[in-house]
């Protein structure tokens, strides 16, 4: 009754999984039969049929590029000339087998490992890869090729003015819109904070928890999470996490101590900072650029970070005020790159922050790319994995003893899933619906014969049933039903007899064969095991990083030994564990229920690159006194032996798969570094900048500490 219930809402409403799915496949319908009818009986020409029909069945069914039908639409055009080069590639690789499996290997590496280039061409890969393979196996006719280009080309075309004019999407708020609302709920905290109590009540930091939960990743569509490597994109991204770490700092000010008024200096940066957040709301928003700039912001954190407070309280106050200070400048820049691109013109002690800027759109791609070029990158191991399954399939199918190869073919990208667990139980229910669709596909053979009218009438109700059960009901439906499809397909192409869907599940048997074989030699966990030891090598880095950055402070007139090359580690380790924690989040875990805290631990990493340049740019050369420079590097040392000892906890599961001796609370840090309270009375701004940014890293610590505590709970 309650599945009932939410069906029913959904189609009243218009929004939910069951009627965006039933857009698409009126989208998807009108598309291919279009061009399959036209072709075939219009113009007698079964070739451009086919390809006609499978082009638009591609990139509308087999492919789940996100977001609305005419965010789709702009997609697929963008993929016009890869399309024909996949049909023109494959047509003349196909001829020969060493060639086609040589090829098939080759390519299909290359668009699975374009998902490390963001959502979109993660979901646009399956259906070029289909695009590829439907040249791949006979009839070998290379001179047919302007045919399949012109069919090709006829239903992406068809698909992409479905996608833009039939049936449009509702609107989704989009992560600009998310960002403005978020940096909107900071200024109304940096406002509250600017008036007596000078705290937030405990509805003003609900609020605000609320606003910086909205920016997560897993909350946001996946359509419209800035992911991709482009400037814009890279910025926008950067624009959420900054909007997450000032309503973080706002939540977490210190008061003002005990009896005593703020200080004005401090009031007047609030100010700054509310202003600031209101204009870049704005910014974000309607795309304006504000009429306040960060002029004001900047003069008054420099003014603030040259004149301490009287009481080292004060001064505690001070380091953090100037955090969130930081927090709002670095949100402005990142906004005004994501809105205005090149045309921002970033500080220039803003130029590592945002490094980006600098690279040419090429230089960002391949940035992206080469960062996950080697074995521990999920991209990488997903990409080797389909590349063996498609080469294997394509070789059996060359020996010619599987007819429709091409289904097998279909079975492994379809199918094969990044985790063995995941493919074994996606198999299952594949060939449970396959052999209904077959049975029932035999059936309608059988009875129907040769009586192609009566193929051609059931093609599109048939169509409209597969694409729109398929999505919401599971990967059986889907099989069941596409079964039936191209059952009705092929038997409009040439004579057929019903043991055409014998053929079909015997190829989908071998097909899902080969991907879990495949699957279980070449990483069959998954990101399961990488998000740990990407997470532990993320962990161990930030705490080399903590170290170096707080001896470099405490000794102002040593530099590092090797400059640069702590934060580069952090960089390279950070990209990745936010992609395979971003895979993690698609995949079926074992056992099912609450897991650890994966994105605290990623916004640490986040949090030591930021505080690390605050604390560089804090220190002026002034020579801490002895006691400052020994407690500084004690805090750093213990909180570096917390981001270790994580780093083992996150490491242990892969070790021990069973758990380590000692049970859950054996991966939890067992001592968490304490704030420092006490503070040397004439300590200068470096030494509470430091303290400030050591004191978030340990609110990290505990968060991160909290949810292995929660994932273990016997509750």
């Amino acid at each position: 009754m309650r599945a009932l219930g939410e069906l029913e809402r959904e189609l009243r409403t218009g929004t939910g999984p069951t009627p965006a799915a039933a857009r698409r496949a009126v989208r998807t319908t009108l598309a291919a039969c279009t061009g399959f009818f036209v072709f075939l009986y219009g113009f007698d020409r079964p070739i451009g049929a086919t390809y006609a029909l499978f082009s638009a069945v591609s990139l509308a069914g087999l492919a789940r590029i996100p977001g609305t039908g005419r965010q789709r639409a702009a997609v697929m055009v963008r993929l016009l000339p890869v399309a024909c080069f996949l049909v023109t590639v494959g047509t003349f690789l196909a001829v020969r087998t060493w060639s086609a499996v040589l090829g098939m290997a080759v390519v299909g590496f290359c668009l699975a490992f374009s998902a490390a280039a963001g959502p979109r061409p993660a979901g646009a890969a399956p259906g070029l890869q289909l695009l590829y393979i439907l040249p791949s196996f006979p009839p070998y006719l290379p001179h047919t090729l302007g045919e399949r280009l012109v069919g090709t080309l006829t239903g992406l075309l068809l698909l992409i003015l479905a996608e833009a004019l039939i049936l449009p999407d509702p609107r989704p708020v989009t992560y600009a819109e998310r960002a403005a609302g978020a940096t909107a709920e900071a200024a109304r905290c940096a406002a509250a904070l600017g008036q007596p109590p000078h705290v937030l009540t405990a509805p003003a930091a609900d609020r605000a928890r609320a606003a910086a939960e909205a920016l997560r990743p897993s909350r946001v569509p996946e359509a419209e999470r800035p992911a991709g490597p482009g400037l814009r994109e890279r910025a926008m991204a950067h624009t959420g996490l900054a909007a997450r770490t000032l309503l973080s700092r706002l939540r977490n000010l210190p008061a003002p101590p005990a009896g005593r008024e703020p200080r004005q200096a401090g009031l007047d940066l609030l100010g700054a900072v509310r202003e600031s957040a209101t204009g870049t709301a704005t910014l974000l928003r309607d795309g304006r650029p504000p009429s306040v700039d960060s002029a004001e912001l900047l003069r008054l954190r420099a003014r603030n970070a040259r004149t301490p407070a009287d009481l080292p309280e004060s001064r505690r106050r001070q380091a953090a005020l100037l955090e969130v200070a930081d927090a709002a400048v670095a949100l402005r820049t990142a906004s005004e790159i994501a809105v205005e691109g090149r045309g921002a013109h970033p500080d220039a002690d803003a130029a590592d922050r945002f490094w980006y800027v600098r690279l040419s759109t090429p230089r960002l791609w391949w940035h992206r790319l080469a960062a996950h070029t080697g074995p521990r990158s999920v991209h990488f191991q997903n990409a080797v994995r389909i590349a063996l399954a498609l080469a294997v399939a394509r070789t059996v199918a060359g020996l010619d003893s599987l007819p429709h190869g091409f289904w097998a073919m279909l079975a492994v990208i379809s199918l094969t899933r990044t985790t063995a667990v995941q493919t074994r139980g996606t198999v299952r229910s594949a060939l449970i619906g396959t052999c209904l669709g077959a049975l029932a596909a035999g059936t309608v053979l059988a009875l129907a014969r040769e009586e192609s009218t009566v193929y051609a009438i059931a093609l599109a109700p048939l169509m409209l049933l597969t694409f729109t059960l398929g999505p919401v009901r599971g990967v059986g439906w889907a099989q069941a039903m596409f079964t039936l499809v191209v059952a009705v397909v092929f038997a409009q192409l040439a004579p057929v007899t019903w043991q055409l869907a014998e053929v079909r599940f015997l190829d989908v048997l071998i097909g899902s064969a080969i991907g879990i074989v495949c699957g279980l030699f070449a990483w069959p966990r998954g990101a399961q095991d990488e998000l740990g030891r990407a997470v532990a090598g993320l962990l161990r880095a930030c705490a080399d990083d903590v170290e170096s950055t707080t001896a470099v402070v405490a000794a102002p007139g040593r530099l590092p030994e090797s400059p640069g090359d702590e934060e580069h580690r952090v960089r390279l380790t950070l990209t990745m564990a936010e992609s395979a924690y971003a895979q993690y989040q698609t995949e079926t875990q074992r056992p099912v229920g609450p897991g650890a805290d994966w994105q605290a631990a990623v916004m640490t990493g986040h949090h030591v690159l930021w505080g690390g340049g605050r604390v560089l740019g804090s220190a002026d050369g002034t020579p801490l006194a002895r006691s400052e420079a020994a407690g500084l590097r004690e805090y750093a040392a213990r909180v570096a032996a917390g981001l270790r000892r994580a780093a083992a906890a996150a490491d242990a599961p892969r070790k021990t798969r069973h758990g380590p001796p000692g049970g859950p609370q054996a991966l939890l840090p067992d001592t968490l570094p304490a704030p420092t309270d006490a503070a040397p009375p004439d300590a200068g701004p470096a030494y509470f900048a430091t303290t400030a940014w050591l004191d978030s890293l340990t609110s990290d610590l505990q968060l991160i500490a909290s949810g292995r505590a929660a994932a273990h709970s016997p509750g």
